[in-house]
């Protein structure tokens, strides 16, 4: 079966760094568009970055120019590099992948605190 498992979260001092990384197994990864969205308390799940197969990224508004996608086909595995973290970037944050438009494989989710 389709397993995602997030890691690298964890506590941050405000202006810090973490990479988080999404293992992936069960599926045929490179054919796979790949995304990160996270959810604070309280709040709806939001998009923060996507990539596609072919190496397409977006991002959310707010974390452009801090947050990096990134992939490794070889390693099936989907990483984002969180630079200069800000309290609101605080929440549980998930993989995803999927095709056509559509996210069907998740992960447990990963937590991120920052602190200020």
């Amino acid at each position: 079966q389709v397993q995602l498992v997030e890691s690298g979260g964890g506590l941050v001092q405000a202006g810090g760094s973490l990479r988080l990384s999404c293992a992936a197994s069960g599926l045929t990864f490179r054919n796979y568009n790949l995304g990160w969205f996270r959810q604070a308390p309280g709040k709806e799940r939001e998009f923060v970055a996507t990539i596609t197969w072919n190496y397409g990224t977006t991002y959310r508004e707010s974390v452009k120019g801090r947050f990096t996608i990134s992939r490794d086909n070889a390693k099936n595995t989907l990483y984002l590099q969180m630079n200069s973290l800000e309290p609101e970037d605080t929440a549980l944050y998930y993989c995803a992948g999927g095709t056509n438009g559509r996210y069907v494989y998740w992960g447990q989710g990963t937590e991120v605190t920052v602190s200020s």
